[in-house]
C-alpha cells in the first residue's frame, strides 16, 4: 500500500495515498473563535474556507511549529450521507511517498488516540496509521461542517 508519510512529534505516521488529495506548503490561517485547540483555523483555498487540524495538537503534543518541510495535506473527509468536503491535516516534517505491506500491519494493542490505527516496523522505524473515520469528535465535525449536514 501505498502512504504519505509525515511526523507528529518525533513518530512517524502516515495516510493512505488514496485518500490524499493535494500537499500543500503551509499558509496563513484564519482563526475558529471557540474551535479547540487542535482546530488550526481556516486555510483559504482559492476562495473556498477549508478547516485544517494541527495533527501536534490533537495528538496531545506542542501546537504546531513551521518547518521548511510543514505541510497541508488535503483529504476529502468523508461526512453523513456519502458526501464529502475537503479537510487540512497540518503535518510537521512530511516525507513523502512509501511504501508499507498491508499484511505486516498489526494493531498496537494499546489505548491511545482513536484515530491512530494500525502500525508496522521496517527498517525506517515505526509507522502507524492515522484513521480518518476517527479523526473529529461528532461535536466537532458538526462545527466545522455545520453548511454540510453534519451532525453528531
Amino acid at each position: 500500500m501505498k502512504v504519505m508519510v509525515f511526523h507528529i512529534g518525533a513518530d512517524r505516521y502516515a495516510l493512505p495515498l488514496w485518500a490524499v488529495a493535494r500537499v500543500l506548503p503551509a499558509a496563513a490561517l484564519k482563526a475558529i473563535p471557540l474551535a479547540p485547540a487542535y482546530v488550526a483555523g481556516l486555510l483559504d483555498l482559492h476562495g473556498a474556507p477549508v478547516p485544517v487540524i494541527d495533527l501536534s495538537s490533537l495528538a496531545g503534543l506542542a501546537p504546531r511549529q513551521l518547518w521548511y518541510d510543514s505541510r497541508i495535506i488535503l483529504v476529502d473527509y468523508a461526512l453523513a450521507g456519502g458526501a464529502t468536503r475537503p479537510l487540512g491535516l497540518l503535518a510537521e516534517h512530511v516525507v513523502g511517498v512509501d511504501s508499507v505491506d498491508s499484511d505486516a500491519m498489526r494493531d498496537p494493542g494499546v489505548a491511545g488516540a482513536p484515530f491512530l490505527g494500525r502500525v508496522a516496523a521496517s527498517a525506517k522505524g515505526m509507522l502507524q496509521l492515522v484513521n480518518l473515520d476517527a479523526l473529529l469528535a461528532p461535536d466537532v465535525r458538526a462545527l466545522l461542517f455545520q453548511d454540510a449536514g453534519a451532525t453528531p
